[in-house]
């Protein structure tokens, strides 16, 4: 299955969370999930799994995710020390594109992966143009010379777009840099998922 590329804000409401990583937009109008004309049909019980998918497609959606990429993430986060649902959750938070937008450089981690694809971005000085790059403490992340004054991202940093500077980044928004402090810490995630439902659903 792909990456997801439909209306955002449908993912939003079907999931009943905000998803910071792929919209601001919040579901304010309409609060029931799609195909409920405004909450007429009798809802029906909630299984299990429906509860575990759901948390799993939370992690999907949000950081833009192929099924085959988060099922590679949770096969390596299972092979970690520590907790399960915490690695898998730090592994997709130190993904290149949403630390491009948690230093606030872009608006949502599309965007982020947009920058990152086009080679605006620089590891420790060299061009990374892979968005599944994964960050390590005390890299570098910057701009090019010739990106650093594109609109957009002037606009964004003067707008505060992003998804929310974390404690594990540093980031000089004049200097257009950004530097990974430490791992991200679970307290660090803004996304509403319960990661334990994650791992169980990759553990049938």
């Amino acid at each position: 299955m792909s990456t997801y590329r439909g209306p955002r804000l449908r993912k939003v409401r079907s999931l009943g969370v905000m998803l910071p990583g792929l919209t601001h937009k919040a579901a304010r109008k309409r609060t029931s999930p799609p195909g409920e004309a405004g909450g007429q049909h009798r809802r029906r019980r909630v299984s299990v799994y429906r509860m575990q998918l759901s948390e799993k497609q939370k992690i999907r959606y949000n950081y833009g995710l192929s099924e085959k990429q988060l099922e590679a993430y949770f096969q390596k986060a299972a092979s970690l020390p520590g907790e399960t649902g915490v690695n898998l959750l730090q592994l997709v938070e130190r993904r290149l594109d949403n630390v491009v937008a948690r230093s606030g450089f872009a608006s949502t981690i599309p965007a982020a992966r947009q920058l990152v694809s086009h080679g605006h971005i620089t590891v420790n000085g060299h061009k990374v143009d892979i968005a599944s790059y994964q960050v390590g403490v005390g890299d570098i992340i910057s701009l090019k010379e010739s990106s650093r004054d594109l609109k957009v991202i002037v606009d964004n940093i003067t707008q505060g777009r992003g998804i929310g500077v974390p404690a594990y980044l540093e980031v000089d928004p004049k200097s257009r840099k950004a530097s990974m402090k430490s791992l991200p810490a679970r307290e660090d995630i803004t996304l509403e998922v319960q990661e334990r439902m994650v791992v169980e659903f990759y553990s049938k």
